[in-house]
Formats: C-alpha cells, sequence, structure tokens
C-alpha cells in the first residue's frame, strides 16, 4: 500500500469516525442535556487520551512558552466550536451542519490570506466567492429556510478556521497528542462546570452506551487525523475530507430520515467543487517537494 493510499484511507477513517459521533451525540442528545452529555463524552475522552499519551511518551512541555499560549488559545477555539456545532447538530439535519462544515478549506484559505498575509490567484478568490454562495443555499437566510441554528453552525466554521490558523502558528516541537489532551481538558471542565446551571439528569443504559462509543469514535477521529499528517502527500489526501458529506447524507437518512431538498444539495455541490478546486490550485501552486 503506497503512502498516499494509506493516507487517504487514514482520511475517510478519520471523517467517518467524526460523523459517526456526530449521530451518536444526536441520537443522545433528545434524552441528555447537552453540557451533560459532553462532559460525559469528555471524562472518557480525556482518560483515552492520557493513556494513549503517556504511553507514547509524548506527554512533556519542552516546547517554547510561546506555543503553551498557543494551545490555550486553539483550546477556546475549540470549545467555541463544539458548543456551536453541537447546538446546530441537535436541531438541524446532520447532513445540512455537516455541508455547511465543508467549507473549512475556503475559510482557513481566505483566514491566511487575511491574517498571515498569504498570496492567492484570483481563480482561489473565485472559488471561495462561489463557495460562499454555496453555504448560503445551504443555511438559507431567508423567512421560510432560515434558523437560528444555522447562524451557529455558521459560528462554528469561523471558531475552526480560528482553530486552524492557531494550530498553523505552532512550532513542530509539539506532541499533537499534548494538543488533544489539552483541547479535551479545557471542553470537559467547561461543559462540566455549564452542569451547573442545567442540572444532571438520569442517564438510560441506551443514551450511556452511545455517549460512550462517541467518545471512542471522536478519540478515532483525532487519531487518525493525526496519523494522516504523516502518511503521503497532503494535497492528494486532504480532498477525501470531503467522505464526511457522503457519511453524513447516508447516516441522516438511515438513522433520522432527512435527505437535504435539491437548493441544499446544490449549495452542498458549490461547497464542495469550490473547496476541492481550492485545493488542486494550491497543489499547482505549491508543488510537494
Amino acid at each position: 500500500m503506497t503512502p498516499n493510499i494509506k493516507g487517504a484511507l487514514l482520511m475517510m477513517g478519520s471523517m467517518a469516525a467524526f460523523t459517526i459521533n456526530d449521530t451518536l451525540i444526536k441520537l443522545a442528545g433528545a434524552e441528555v442535556p447537552l453540557f451533560q452529555m459532553v462532559a460525559m463524552r469528555g471524562v472518557l475522552a480525556t482518560v483515552l487520551v492520557y493513556l494513549m499519551a503517556r504511553n507514547l511518551g509524548a506527554l512533556h512541555l519542552n516546547f517554547p512558552r510561546h506555543d503553551k499560549w498557543l494551545i490555550g488559545a486553539r483550546s477556546l477555539a475549540e470549545l467555541s466550536a463544539t458548543f456551536f456545532f453541537l447546538t446546530a447538530l441537535l436541531h438541524m439535519p446532520l447532513a445540512n451542519v455537516t455541508a455547511v462544515l465543508q467549507a473549512l478549506p475556503l475559510t482557513v484559505t481566505l483566514g491566511a490570506v487575511l491574517f498571515f498575509r498569504e498570496q492567492i490567484g484570483w481563480r482561489r478568490i473565485l472559488a471561495i466567492g462561489m463557495g460562499f454562495v454555496g453555504m448560503l443555499l445551504i443555511v438559507r437566510p431567508g423567512p421560510e429556510g432560515f434558523s437560528i441554528y444555522a447562524i451557529y453552525a455558521l459560528i462554528a466554521v469561523i471558531s475552526v478556521t480560528v482553530r486552524d490558523l492557531i494550530t498553523r502558528r505552532m512550532s513542530s516541537e509539539v506532541p499533537s497528542l499534548v494538543v488533544t489532551l489539552a483541547t479535551s481538558v479545557t471542553i470537559t471542565v467547561s461543559a462540566s462546570i455549564a452542569t451547573v446551571s442545567t442540572g444532571w439528569v438520569p442517564v438510560s443504559p441506551g443514551a450511556g452506551v452511545m455517549v460512550g462509543t462517541a467518545a471512542v469514535f471522536v478519540l478515532m477521529g483525532y487519531l487518525f487525523s493525526v496519523m494522516v499528517m504523516r502518511e503521503g502527500d497532503v494535497g492528494f489526501i486532504a480532498p477525501f475530507r470531503y467522505s464526511s458529506l457522503l457519511w453524513a447524507l447516508g447516516l441522516g437518512w438511515v438513522v433520522f430520515g432527512d435527505w437535504p431538498d435539491a437548493v441544499t444539495m446544490a449549495g452542498a455541490a458549490l461547497v464542495v467543487g469550490a473547496g476541492l478546486f481550492t485545493l488542486f490550485r494550491e497543489r499547482a501552486v505549491h508543488p510537494p517537494e
């Protein structure tokens, strides 16, 4: 198996794991309050990440203080993304929320231009514009199709964009599992504090199993996404992140009986097409060495 094929399989595995996690959380959310659910999942995920990091010898802070501040900022961005994404997920069809997230390659590219002064050509600028048109078709900013939770999904996109831009500024000395552990602890502690105001409810065995399984899948998603960066050419592998939309469409239809309408599907096609074009242009302008 070539590194590129292995990387593509890992990327698709990561997207599948994250989407299955989303499906389980959406199911459990019908019974368990959001903050309680995040706290429960976070405790298990944190323990698993800690054990993995310790066994791999990745538990150290021997990197510059600048990176420690970046880890803190990244954790806060991830906290914001988790809250807004999961709130949107509990109130919107799975495929719709996932489709909005497919704009991330576009927003990260735009953020790099605005904040890091990276240069892009008119083709990628046009692709970003088309991608945002597609995103508007998905969230439908009108009296009939619009929902406040669509705004939550957009805020989640902005939060993840900030997270990824911060990650770009980290040095290679920072272990990926330390970043993951810091993020997991931040989210778990914050959700636990928030449950003081919302309270806890009894959890049925079924809901408990779903939340526990979600923790395993979210950890698998993080692990595979770290492994991806060590396999093959990123320009070849990155487009396979869009496989998450296929998972969301299938699971949304089978589990929840949801299927996006024609306008939403057209918007998703625009977003994915624009994202793929942006990735391929990046590969053409900066070919792998």
